[in-house]
Protein backbone atom coordinates (compact mmCIF):
# COMPACT_ATOMS: atom_id res chain seq x y z
CA UNK A 1 0.00 0.00 0.00
CA UNK A 2 1.13 3.33 -0.78
CA UNK A 3 3.04 5.82 1.75
CA UNK A 4 2.07 9.21 2.73
CA UNK A 5 3.42 11.57 0.06
CA UNK A 6 6.96 12.37 0.35
CA UNK A 7 7.22 16.15 2.13
CA UNK A 8 9.55 18.80 0.98
CA UNK A 9 11.63 18.93 4.86
CA UNK A 10 11.78 14.56 4.08
CA UNK A 11 13.30 15.19 0.43
CA UNK A 12 16.48 15.34 -0.53
CA UNK A 13 17.82 18.59 -2.40
CA UNK A 14 16.23 18.50 -6.06
CA UNK A 15 19.50 18.54 -7.40
CA UNK A 16 20.85 15.18 -5.41
CA UNK A 17 17.66 13.94 -6.07
CA UNK A 18 17.61 14.13 -9.91
CA UNK A 19 21.29 12.84 -10.24
CA UNK A 20 20.60 9.94 -7.70
CA UNK A 21 17.40 9.47 -10.16
CA UNK A 22 18.71 8.97 -13.45
CA UNK A 23 21.60 7.09 -12.04
CA UNK A 24 19.00 4.49 -10.47
CA UNK A 25 17.55 4.37 -13.88
CA UNK A 26 20.89 4.10 -15.80
CA UNK A 27 21.39 1.21 -13.43
CA UNK A 28 17.78 -0.49 -13.86
CA UNK A 29 18.88 -0.04 -17.72
CA UNK A 30 22.25 -1.77 -17.20
CA UNK A 31 21.08 -4.83 -15.54
CA UNK A 32 18.02 -5.17 -17.96
CA UNK A 33 20.62 -5.12 -20.30
CA UNK A 34 22.64 -7.69 -19.37
CA UNK A 35 20.36 -9.91 -18.32
CA UNK A 36 19.03 -10.50 -22.21
CA UNK A 37 22.29 -10.82 -23.13
CA UNK A 38 24.06 -13.31 -20.14
CA UNK A 39 22.33 -15.95 -17.34
CA UNK A 40 22.31 -14.63 -14.11
CA UNK A 41 25.37 -16.01 -12.65
CA UNK A 42 27.13 -14.02 -15.26
CA UNK A 43 30.04 -11.63 -13.06
CA UNK A 44 28.69 -8.86 -15.72
CA UNK A 45 24.71 -9.57 -14.30
CA UNK A 46 25.98 -9.67 -11.24
CA UNK A 47 28.00 -6.42 -11.28
CA UNK A 48 25.43 -4.61 -12.51
CA UNK A 49 23.10 -5.64 -9.73
CA UNK A 50 25.34 -5.00 -6.90
CA UNK A 51 25.31 -1.13 -8.58
CA UNK A 52 21.87 -0.86 -9.10
CA UNK A 53 22.12 -1.95 -5.22
CA UNK A 54 24.22 0.58 -3.57
CA UNK A 55 22.25 3.48 -6.06
CA UNK A 56 18.60 2.54 -4.58
CA UNK A 57 20.32 1.96 -1.31
CA UNK A 58 22.19 5.38 -1.48
CA UNK A 59 19.00 7.25 -2.65
CA UNK A 60 17.03 5.57 0.14
CA UNK A 61 18.87 6.94 2.87
CA UNK A 62 17.35 10.15 2.64
CA UNK A 63 14.12 9.53 1.28
CA UNK A 64 11.39 7.73 3.20
CA UNK A 65 10.50 5.94 -0.42
CA UNK A 66 11.60 6.25 -4.04
CA UNK A 67 8.57 6.50 -6.44
CA UNK A 68 9.42 6.19 -9.70
CA UNK A 69 6.10 7.11 -11.97
CA UNK A 70 5.81 7.26 -15.95
CA UNK A 71 3.71 10.07 -17.10
CA UNK A 72 3.87 10.51 -20.96
CA UNK A 73 6.91 10.01 -22.06
CA UNK A 74 8.37 11.82 -19.18
CA UNK A 75 9.88 9.83 -16.09
CA UNK A 76 9.59 11.40 -12.40
CA UNK A 77 11.55 10.27 -9.15
CA UNK A 78 9.71 11.43 -6.05
CA UNK A 79 7.89 13.80 -7.92
CA UNK A 80 11.64 15.07 -9.49
CA UNK A 81 11.41 15.39 -13.23
CA UNK A 82 14.28 13.43 -14.49
CA UNK A 83 15.31 15.47 -17.49
CA UNK A 84 15.92 13.46 -20.86
CA UNK A 85 19.59 14.42 -22.46
CA UNK A 86 21.57 12.29 -25.25
CA UNK A 87 23.84 9.97 -22.35
CA UNK A 88 20.09 8.42 -20.99
CA UNK A 89 17.90 8.84 -24.17
CA UNK A 90 18.31 4.96 -24.65
CA UNK A 91 18.45 3.54 -21.41
CA UNK A 92 15.01 6.37 -20.38
CA UNK A 93 13.22 4.92 -23.64
CA UNK A 94 14.04 1.00 -22.30
CA UNK A 95 12.50 1.81 -19.18
CA UNK A 96 9.66 3.65 -20.54
CA UNK A 97 8.85 0.61 -22.80
CA UNK A 98 9.02 -1.79 -20.90
CA UNK A 99 6.60 -0.04 -18.11
CA UNK A 100 4.02 0.77 -21.06
CA UNK A 101 4.54 -3.30 -21.93
CA UNK A 102 2.91 -4.19 -18.32
CA UNK A 103 1.05 -1.26 -18.16
CA UNK A 104 2.89 -0.09 -14.50
CA UNK A 105 2.50 3.40 -14.29
CA UNK A 106 4.16 3.64 -10.25
CA UNK A 107 6.96 1.70 -8.79
CA UNK A 108 7.60 2.02 -5.30
CA UNK A 109 10.72 0.91 -3.93
CA UNK A 110 10.57 1.27 -0.07
CA UNK A 111 13.17 0.68 3.08
CA UNK A 112 15.25 -2.64 3.48
CA UNK A 113 14.99 -3.44 -0.52
CA UNK A 114 16.99 -6.60 -1.32
CA UNK A 115 19.79 -6.74 -3.64
CA UNK A 116 17.22 -10.24 -4.43
CA UNK A 117 14.59 -8.71 -4.94
CA UNK A 118 15.98 -6.48 -7.58
CA UNK A 119 16.89 -9.67 -9.43
CA UNK A 120 13.76 -11.14 -9.03
CA UNK A 121 11.57 -8.48 -10.45
CA UNK A 122 14.26 -7.97 -13.38
CA UNK A 123 14.44 -11.18 -14.40
CA UNK A 124 10.57 -11.53 -14.35
CA UNK A 125 10.42 -8.72 -16.39
CA UNK A 126 12.14 -10.12 -19.20
CA UNK A 127 10.48 -13.15 -19.23
CA UNK A 128 7.05 -12.09 -18.87
CA UNK A 129 7.49 -9.00 -21.23
CA UNK A 130 6.24 -10.73 -24.60
CA UNK A 131 3.31 -12.60 -22.86
CA UNK A 132 -0.04 -11.98 -23.19
CA UNK A 133 -1.40 -8.30 -23.02
CA UNK A 134 -0.55 -6.22 -20.85
CA UNK A 135 -3.00 -5.79 -18.42
CA UNK A 136 -2.54 -9.66 -18.12
CA UNK A 137 1.21 -9.26 -17.72
CA UNK A 138 0.98 -6.90 -14.46
CA UNK A 139 -1.59 -9.23 -12.90
CA UNK A 140 0.72 -12.68 -13.66
CA UNK A 141 4.11 -10.37 -12.43
CA UNK A 142 2.33 -9.11 -9.40
CA UNK A 143 1.27 -13.32 -8.30
CA UNK A 144 5.19 -13.80 -9.45
CA UNK A 145 6.21 -11.56 -6.78
CA UNK A 146 3.77 -12.48 -4.09
CA UNK A 147 5.22 -16.10 -4.93
CA UNK A 148 8.55 -14.76 -4.19
CA UNK A 149 8.32 -13.05 -1.17
CA UNK A 150 9.39 -9.57 -2.93
CA UNK A 151 7.52 -7.23 -0.42
CA UNK A 152 10.08 -4.11 -0.39
CA UNK A 153 8.78 -3.85 -4.67
CA UNK A 154 4.87 -2.91 -5.26
CA UNK A 155 3.52 -1.74 -8.76
CA UNK A 156 0.52 0.60 -9.76
CA UNK A 157 -1.46 0.19 -12.97
CA UNK A 158 -1.35 3.53 -15.06
CA UNK A 159 -4.17 5.64 -15.10
CA UNK A 160 -5.72 7.26 -17.98
CA UNK A 161 -5.37 10.93 -17.24
CA UNK A 162 -7.39 13.42 -19.10
CA UNK A 163 -8.83 11.76 -22.57
CA UNK A 164 -12.35 11.51 -23.28
CA UNK A 165 -15.00 10.84 -21.01
CA UNK A 166 -15.54 7.70 -22.96
CA UNK A 167 -12.20 6.98 -21.83
CA UNK A 168 -12.47 7.31 -18.39
CA UNK A 169 -16.09 5.19 -18.52
CA UNK A 170 -13.91 1.84 -19.98
CA UNK A 171 -11.39 2.88 -17.48
CA UNK A 172 -13.73 3.35 -14.48
CA UNK A 173 -15.50 -0.35 -15.81
CA UNK A 174 -12.85 -2.25 -15.73
CA UNK A 175 -11.56 -1.48 -12.49
CA UNK A 176 -15.29 -2.20 -11.22
CA UNK A 177 -15.35 -5.62 -12.67
CA UNK A 178 -11.90 -6.37 -11.43
CA UNK A 179 -13.32 -5.47 -7.81
CA UNK A 180 -16.01 -7.08 -8.15
CA UNK A 181 -14.47 -10.68 -9.21
CA UNK A 182 -11.93 -10.34 -6.30
CA UNK A 183 -15.29 -9.76 -4.69
CA UNK A 184 -16.63 -12.88 -5.35
CA UNK A 185 -12.71 -14.84 -5.05
CA UNK A 186 -13.27 -13.64 -1.27
CA UNK A 187 -16.43 -14.77 -0.73
CA UNK A 188 -15.77 -18.28 -2.29
CA UNK A 189 -12.96 -18.98 -0.11
CA UNK A 190 -14.55 -17.73 2.99
CA UNK A 191 -17.13 -20.37 2.47
CA UNK A 192 -14.75 -23.23 1.66
CA UNK A 193 -13.15 -22.25 4.49
CA UNK A 194 -9.34 -21.24 2.69
CA UNK A 195 -7.30 -17.79 3.22
CA UNK A 196 -8.11 -15.60 0.60
CA UNK A 197 -5.51 -13.87 -1.82
CA UNK A 198 -5.55 -10.99 0.29
CA UNK A 199 -2.31 -9.00 -2.06
CA UNK A 200 -5.60 -9.08 -4.87
CA UNK A 201 -7.39 -7.53 -3.01
CA UNK A 202 -5.11 -4.71 -1.75
CA UNK A 203 -4.55 -4.24 -5.25
CA UNK A 204 -8.34 -4.10 -6.33
CA UNK A 205 -8.76 -1.29 -3.49
CA UNK A 206 -5.61 0.72 -4.63
CA UNK A 207 -7.69 0.93 -8.56
CA UNK A 208 -10.51 1.87 -6.65
CA UNK A 209 -8.90 5.01 -4.71
CA UNK A 210 -6.51 5.89 -7.62
CA UNK A 211 -9.74 5.58 -9.92
CA UNK A 212 -12.27 8.19 -7.58
CA UNK A 213 -8.77 10.55 -7.14
CA UNK A 214 -8.49 10.51 -10.79
CA UNK A 215 -12.11 10.58 -12.27
CA UNK A 216 -14.52 10.23 -8.76
CA UNK A 217 -17.85 10.80 -11.18
CA UNK A 218 -17.01 7.60 -13.41
CA UNK A 219 -16.39 5.58 -10.72
CA UNK A 220 -19.62 6.59 -8.41
CA UNK A 221 -21.29 6.17 -11.81
CA UNK A 222 -20.57 2.25 -11.78
CA UNK A 223 -22.51 1.68 -8.74
CA UNK A 224 -25.62 2.41 -11.01
CA UNK A 225 -24.51 -0.93 -12.90
CA UNK A 226 -26.47 -3.11 -10.37
CA UNK A 227 -26.25 -6.94 -11.19
CA UNK A 228 -29.62 -8.33 -9.90
CA UNK A 229 -28.07 -11.45 -9.47
CA UNK A 230 -25.01 -10.69 -7.94
CA UNK A 231 -26.03 -8.07 -5.46
CA UNK A 232 -23.86 -9.84 -2.77
CA UNK A 233 -20.75 -8.91 -4.33
CA UNK A 234 -21.41 -5.59 -6.49
CA UNK A 235 -22.89 -4.57 -2.84
CA UNK A 236 -19.57 -4.62 -1.21
CA UNK A 237 -18.25 -2.90 -4.19
CA UNK A 238 -20.28 -0.24 -4.27
CA UNK A 239 -19.81 0.61 -0.21
CA UNK A 240 -16.59 0.69 -1.11
CA UNK A 241 -16.57 3.44 -3.85
CA UNK A 242 -18.73 5.19 -1.54
CA UNK A 243 -17.36 5.31 1.33
CA UNK A 244 -13.67 5.79 -0.41
CA UNK A 245 -15.46 8.99 -2.38
CA UNK A 246 -16.50 10.01 1.11
CA UNK A 247 -13.39 9.85 2.67
CA UNK A 248 -11.89 11.98 -0.25
CA UNK A 249 -14.48 14.53 0.68
CA UNK A 250 -14.05 14.54 4.50
CA UNK A 251 -10.26 15.30 3.67
CA UNK A 252 -8.52 11.51 4.51
CA UNK A 253 -4.60 11.32 3.27
CA UNK A 254 -4.63 8.81 0.18
CA UNK A 255 -3.23 6.14 2.87
CA UNK A 256 -6.32 6.46 5.02
CA UNK A 257 -8.35 5.71 2.01
CA UNK A 258 -6.32 2.55 0.94
CA UNK A 259 -7.56 1.46 4.84
CA UNK A 260 -10.93 2.42 4.38
CA UNK A 261 -11.48 1.06 0.74
CA UNK A 262 -10.11 -2.19 2.39
CA UNK A 263 -12.31 -2.14 5.54
CA UNK A 264 -15.80 -1.05 3.23
CA UNK A 265 -14.77 -3.63 0.38
CA UNK A 266 -14.78 -6.61 3.30
CA UNK A 267 -17.39 -5.44 5.98
CA UNK A 268 -19.86 -7.88 4.64
CA UNK A 269 -17.82 -10.67 4.34
CA UNK A 270 -20.15 -12.40 7.80
CA UNK A 271 -22.51 -13.04 5.18
CA UNK A 272 -20.54 -15.52 3.36
CA UNK A 273 -21.30 -17.58 6.75
CA UNK A 274 -24.76 -17.00 6.22
CA UNK A 275 -26.55 -19.95 4.45
CA UNK A 276 -27.72 -19.01 1.04
CA UNK A 277 -31.04 -20.25 1.21
CA UNK A 278 -31.59 -17.24 3.74
CA UNK A 279 -29.59 -14.63 2.04
CA UNK A 280 -31.48 -15.30 -0.97
CA UNK A 281 -35.26 -15.95 0.80
CA UNK A 282 -38.09 -14.34 -1.31
CA UNK A 283 -40.39 -12.93 0.90
CA UNK A 284 -40.17 -11.87 4.40
CA UNK A 285 -37.21 -13.74 7.02
CA UNK A 286 -38.90 -16.07 10.06
CA UNK A 287 -37.50 -14.66 13.66
CA UNK A 288 -35.01 -17.64 13.65
CA UNK A 289 -33.83 -16.46 10.02
CA UNK A 290 -33.33 -12.87 10.76
CA UNK A 291 -31.25 -14.04 13.80
CA UNK A 292 -29.23 -15.36 11.74
CA UNK A 293 -28.42 -12.67 9.37
CA UNK A 294 -28.02 -10.66 12.69
CA UNK A 295 -25.19 -12.60 13.49
CA UNK A 296 -23.08 -11.52 10.36
CA UNK A 297 -21.60 -8.93 11.89
CA UNK A 298 -19.55 -10.67 14.40
CA UNK A 299 -19.17 -13.58 11.94
CA UNK A 300 -17.74 -11.20 9.94
CA UNK A 301 -15.53 -9.79 12.49
CA UNK A 302 -14.31 -13.57 13.47
CA UNK A 303 -13.39 -14.24 10.03
CA UNK A 304 -11.37 -11.25 9.11
CA UNK A 305 -9.33 -11.85 12.76
CA UNK A 306 -8.62 -15.77 11.36
CA UNK A 307 -7.59 -14.03 7.88
CA UNK A 308 -4.56 -12.48 9.97
CA UNK A 309 -3.07 -15.86 10.37
CA UNK A 310 -2.22 -15.34 6.70
CA UNK A 311 -1.18 -11.63 6.24
CA UNK A 312 -2.20 -8.29 7.51
CA UNK A 313 -5.64 -7.38 8.09
CA UNK A 314 -6.14 -4.32 9.44
CA UNK A 315 -7.70 -4.26 12.92
CA UNK A 316 -10.45 -1.14 11.94
CA UNK A 317 -11.27 -3.67 9.06
CA UNK A 318 -12.44 -6.18 11.57
CA UNK A 319 -14.30 -3.23 14.09
CA UNK A 320 -15.74 -2.10 11.80
CA UNK A 321 -17.12 -5.58 10.33
CA UNK A 322 -18.89 -5.59 13.44
CA UNK A 323 -19.76 -2.24 13.76
CA UNK A 324 -21.66 -1.01 10.50
CA UNK A 325 -25.14 -1.77 11.72
CA UNK A 326 -25.20 -0.75 15.58
CA UNK A 327 -26.22 2.73 14.30
CA UNK A 328 -25.09 5.88 16.15
CA UNK A 329 -27.51 5.57 19.35
CA UNK A 330 -26.29 1.88 19.47
CA UNK A 331 -29.81 0.53 18.87
CA UNK A 332 -28.84 -1.27 15.80
CA UNK A 333 -27.13 -5.08 16.01
CA UNK A 334 -25.20 -6.84 17.43
CA UNK A 335 -25.91 -5.00 20.83
CA UNK A 336 -23.29 -3.32 22.51
CA UNK A 337 -22.01 -4.92 25.78
CA UNK A 338 -20.47 -1.51 27.23
CA UNK A 339 -21.32 2.39 25.84
CA UNK A 340 -18.64 3.22 22.98
CA UNK A 341 -18.55 5.45 20.31
CA UNK A 342 -18.53 4.39 16.60
CA UNK A 343 -15.14 5.25 15.08
CA UNK A 344 -15.37 7.42 11.98
CA UNK A 345 -15.03 4.33 9.39
CA UNK A 346 -17.54 2.23 10.98
CA UNK A 347 -19.47 5.70 10.60
CA UNK A 348 -18.84 6.10 6.64
CA UNK A 349 -18.79 2.42 6.08
CA UNK A 350 -22.51 2.46 7.62
CA UNK A 351 -23.87 5.23 5.36
CA UNK A 352 -22.76 3.98 2.10
CA UNK A 353 -24.24 0.79 3.29
CA UNK A 354 -27.35 1.81 3.85
CA UNK A 355 -27.42 4.06 0.87
CA UNK A 356 -26.59 1.11 -1.70
CA UNK A 357 -28.72 -1.69 -0.20
CA UNK A 358 -32.04 0.74 0.27
CA UNK A 359 -31.44 2.11 -3.79
CA UNK A 360 -30.80 -1.88 -4.98
CA UNK A 361 -33.36 -3.96 -6.10
CA UNK A 362 -32.87 -7.23 -4.48
CA UNK A 363 -34.61 -11.06 -4.41
CA UNK A 364 -36.30 -9.89 -1.02
CA UNK A 365 -37.11 -6.21 -1.63
CA UNK A 366 -37.92 -6.18 -5.58
CA UNK A 367 -39.03 -2.76 -5.52
CA UNK A 368 -35.92 0.01 -4.90
CA UNK A 369 -36.64 2.80 -3.37
CA UNK A 370 -35.65 6.18 -5.54
CA UNK A 371 -32.19 7.14 -4.14
CA UNK A 372 -33.20 11.50 -3.35
CA UNK A 373 -36.08 9.42 -1.13
CA UNK A 374 -33.33 7.53 0.25
CA UNK A 375 -31.36 10.34 0.97
CA UNK A 376 -34.27 12.59 2.76
CA UNK A 377 -35.07 9.49 4.78
CA UNK A 378 -32.02 9.10 5.92
CA UNK A 379 -31.21 12.63 6.76
CA UNK A 380 -34.66 13.23 8.69
CA UNK A 381 -35.34 9.86 10.02
CA UNK A 382 -32.81 9.51 13.45
CA UNK A 383 -34.08 5.87 13.99
CA UNK A 384 -32.14 4.92 11.20
CA UNK A 385 -29.38 5.64 13.07
CA UNK A 386 -26.73 7.09 10.59
CA UNK A 387 -24.22 9.93 11.86
CA UNK A 388 -25.69 13.20 10.04
CA UNK A 389 -22.64 14.98 8.92
CA UNK A 390 -21.28 11.31 7.03
CA UNK A 391 -24.87 11.88 5.26
CA UNK A 392 -24.45 15.70 4.52
CA UNK A 393 -21.28 15.00 2.75
CA UNK A 394 -22.86 11.70 0.91
CA UNK A 395 -25.45 14.13 -0.12
CA UNK A 396 -22.73 16.83 -1.09
CA UNK A 397 -20.66 14.14 -3.51
CA UNK A 398 -23.79 12.75 -4.87
CA UNK A 399 -26.12 15.81 -4.67
CA UNK A 400 -30.10 15.86 -4.14
CA UNK A 401 -30.72 13.93 -7.14
CA UNK A 402 -27.75 11.16 -7.33
CA UNK A 403 -26.13 9.93 -10.11
CA UNK A 404 -28.68 7.23 -11.48
CA UNK A 405 -31.47 9.05 -10.89
CA UNK A 406 -34.13 9.34 -13.70
CA UNK A 407 -35.82 12.38 -13.71
CA UNK A 408 -38.52 13.74 -15.95
CA UNK A 409 -37.65 17.68 -16.89
CA UNK A 410 -39.86 20.27 -17.40
CA UNK A 411 -39.33 20.25 -20.79
CA UNK A 412 -41.03 17.07 -21.24
CA UNK A 413 -37.76 15.58 -21.63
CA UNK A 414 -36.44 12.10 -19.64
CA UNK A 415 -33.11 12.27 -18.18
CA UNK A 416 -30.46 10.57 -16.03
CA UNK A 417 -28.37 12.49 -13.28
CA UNK A 418 -25.08 11.47 -14.54
CA UNK A 419 -22.95 13.94 -11.95
CA UNK A 420 -24.27 16.42 -9.49
CA UNK A 421 -23.30 19.83 -9.81
CA UNK A 422 -19.89 21.05 -9.77
CA UNK A 423 -21.17 24.52 -8.00
CA UNK A 424 -21.89 23.46 -4.64
CA UNK A 425 -24.90 25.95 -3.77
CA UNK A 426 -26.36 23.79 -6.71
CA UNK A 427 -26.95 20.61 -5.73
CA UNK A 428 -30.67 20.70 -6.95
CA UNK A 429 -29.17 21.22 -10.30
CA UNK A 430 -27.07 18.05 -11.35
CA UNK A 431 -25.76 17.57 -14.60
CA UNK A 432 -28.23 15.27 -16.78
CA UNK A 433 -27.80 12.62 -19.64
CA UNK A 434 -31.30 13.24 -21.93
CA UNK A 435 -32.60 9.84 -22.79
CA UNK A 436 -35.86 10.44 -23.92
CA UNK A 437 -36.07 13.95 -26.51
CA UNK A 438 -39.29 16.00 -26.32
CA UNK A 439 -41.33 14.15 -28.89
CA UNK A 440 -40.85 10.59 -26.63
CA UNK A 441 -38.03 9.54 -28.90
CA UNK A 442 -35.26 7.15 -26.88
CA UNK A 443 -31.82 9.05 -27.77
CA UNK A 444 -28.79 6.57 -28.63
CA UNK A 445 -26.85 5.94 -25.84
CA UNK A 446 -25.06 7.65 -23.87
CA UNK A 447 -27.33 10.73 -24.26
CA UNK A 448 -26.35 14.16 -24.41
CA UNK A 449 -25.53 15.79 -21.29
CA UNK A 450 -26.51 18.69 -20.36
CA UNK A 451 -26.69 21.01 -17.11
CA UNK A 452 -29.97 22.41 -15.38
CA UNK A 453 -28.13 25.31 -14.47
CA UNK A 454 -27.98 26.64 -18.45
CA UNK A 455 -30.19 30.15 -19.17
CA UNK A 456 -31.68 31.39 -21.47
CA UNK A 457 -31.73 34.97 -23.11
CA UNK A 458 -34.15 36.03 -20.36
CA UNK A 459 -32.55 34.19 -17.66
CA UNK A 460 -34.71 31.48 -16.57
CA UNK A 461 -33.65 28.10 -16.60
CA UNK A 462 -33.95 26.09 -19.88
CA UNK A 463 -34.81 22.92 -17.83
CA UNK A 464 -35.97 22.00 -14.02
CA UNK A 465 -36.48 19.00 -12.89
CA UNK A 466 -40.47 18.26 -12.05
CA UNK A 467 -40.12 15.16 -9.94
CA UNK A 468 -38.37 11.67 -9.86
CA UNK A 469 -39.46 8.95 -11.59
CA UNK A 470 -39.07 4.84 -12.00
CA UNK A 471 -36.44 4.24 -15.21
CA UNK A 472 -38.64 1.21 -15.94
CA UNK A 473 -41.68 2.85 -17.16
CA UNK A 474 -39.49 4.72 -19.72
CA UNK A 475 -37.87 1.21 -20.64
CA UNK A 476 -34.36 2.69 -19.66
CA UNK A 477 -31.59 1.38 -17.10
CA UNK A 478 -29.40 3.91 -15.80
CA UNK A 479 -26.61 1.73 -15.60
CA UNK A 480 -25.84 2.22 -19.60
CA UNK A 481 -25.30 5.45 -19.25
CA UNK A 482 -22.31 4.79 -17.73
CA UNK A 483 -20.47 2.06 -19.54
Amino acid sequence: MSQPPITEAESAPEGQLRQGGRSLLLALYTVLRSLKMYPVENATVQKALDDLDVSARTLLKSEVELEIRMAGDFLFVNATRLRVELDNYASFSHILAMLRAFDIGVLHVRSGMERREWQIFLSLLLSLSQQGEPEERLEELQDRLEAAKVTHLELERAQAEGGSSQESRHQAKRVYAESVAVTRDVVAGVRLGRGPRLKRVKRAVQLVVDQVLNNEMSMVGMTTVRDYDEYTFTHSVNVCVFSVALGKKLGFSKLQLYELGMTALLHDVGKARVPAEILNKVGGLEDREWKFIQQHPWMGALTLFGMRAYEEIPYRSILVAHEHHMKVDLTGYPKAIRPRTLGIFSRIVAVADGFDAATTRRVYNTTAIEPDQVLKEMWDNPKRGYDRVVVKALINLIGVYPVGTCVILDTLEVGVVAAPNPDGQQLSRPLVRIAVDVDGATVPLPGNQVSLTEKDESGAFKRSIVKVTNPARFGLTPGDYFV
